[in-house]
């Protein structure tokens, strides 16, 4: 899909990212202190501690296991989105990637750019060329983004045919309104190159005030990489639009039920409790606070969202409580540790591959 005219256009560049150590712990500071409030003084007004407390004694082993079952699905499929973007990856190489990008970018502050550049590092490992890498990464990040545009909406959805106060139907109205411009733009931009520069033109008129006043984005140009994205990209979703879609989807749902068994674990499956639609909509409405980069993976702020929903919908405080604090326990810092493994395996599978090369090189050297 290369341009003939445009010399440079397969010529990647890997991104680049250095840990800003002084941003890293201005924003590390500043989420603490977000989730310390939102933890120590919110959730206490919508929820209970006291009765979470209760609510987990009275778990059953049965019920634990089903937690642990679900979070072993919900880990399992986590691996998938980097495999149904490149068929050239295996399974173990995806997860890899995936899973170590996730403990960067969730574990570090301000770590979203290097865990991308950890990412290519590690897919061009795989002997991926950068172009491909690129692409890969790429199209994961979109279907991740299209998701969790995606997933508030049929929240609200699933709350309303409930019968459940709809004091929320703005965060679904936001979100379908965000997510059908993105989706045009992105069709529009896929459809046809000359689409893709006339919009690019449409994007610098609009910063073009901004960067009449801002010297360092003087030479701003949103025409070129929307261009080159359409290059890189097309090809990939082409073929592999519907595994990734899968692949996303998959994750979305697996750590559902990670929440719906924990709230069912903590109510008692024998009774009758929160109903799947309200616990669904609850989640996938608060899924829109991922958007909100104050905390890493929306730690506190989704948390807040979807006790305050699962209790709008008739559930316990003391069972809303106790649910969210099982999933994001069992969710979030798991995969952290998983990733670390992850990078921490690679790192050393991928030192031993470079000095192995290295010695054959000096060896090919030596006897020429």
């Amino acid at each position: 899909m290369s341009d003939p005219k445009d010399p440079g256009t397969d010529q990647v560049q890997p991104p680049q990212a250095k840990l800003d150590v002084r941003k890293s712990v201005i924003m590390g500071v500043i989420g603490l202190a977000f989730i310390v409030l939102i933890f120590w003084r919110v959730i206490p007004q919508i929820g209970s501690y006291s009765q979470a407390a209760a609510a987990l004694e009275s778990m059953t082993l049965v019920a634990l296991g089903v937690i642990v079952i679900a979070v072993v699905i919900y880990l399992g499929v986590y691996g998938l989105s980097y495999k149904a973007a490149e068929k050239r990856l295996t399974y173990w190489q995806s997860q890899q990637v995936n899973q170590a990008g996730f403990a960067i970018s969730n574990g570090v502050p301000a770590g979203g750019a290097v865990g991308l550049a950890v990412r290519f590092g590690m897919l061009t490992s795989y002997r991926l060329p950068p172009t491909s890498a690129t692409a890969a990464i790429t199209a994961v990040s979109v279907w991740s983004t299209f998701i969790s545009l995606g997933f508030p909406i049929l929240g609200v959805v699933a709350l309303s045919i409930s019968g459940t106060d709809d004091s929320f139907a703005w965060l679904g109205v936001l979100g379908l309104g965000v997510m059908i411009t993105v989706i045009v733009l992105f069709a529009l931009i896929m459809r046809s190159e000359a689409l893709a520069v006339r919009i690019g033109g449409w994007g610098n008129a609009l910063v073009r005030p901004l960067t009449r006043r801002v010297a360092k984005l003087k030479n701003l140009d949103v025409a070129g990489p929307i261009v080159r994205f359409r290059r890189d990209m097309y090809d990939l979703l082409r073929k592999r639009w519907l595994l990734l879609t899968g692949a996303t989807l998959a994750i979305g749902f697996s750590q559902f039920f990670i929440l719906f068994a924990a709230l069912r674990g903590v109510e008692g499956w024998s009774e009758s409790g929160t109903s799947p639609l309200n616990a669904f909509g609850a989640f996938a409405v608060s899924q829109i606070m991922l958007m909100v980069p104050i905390t890493p993976g929306g730690l506190g702020t989704t948390d807040a969202l979807m006790i305050q929903l699962l209790v709008t919908s008739g559930t316990d405080k003391g069972a809303a409580t106790a649910a969210d604090l099982v999933w994001r326990a069992t969710s979030y810092f798991p995969q952290v540790v998983v990733g670390i493994i992850a990078l921490v395996t690679w790192y050393r599978r991928a030192g031993q591959a470079i000095a192995t090369r290295s010695v054959g090189d000096g060896s090919a050297e030596s006897t020429r």
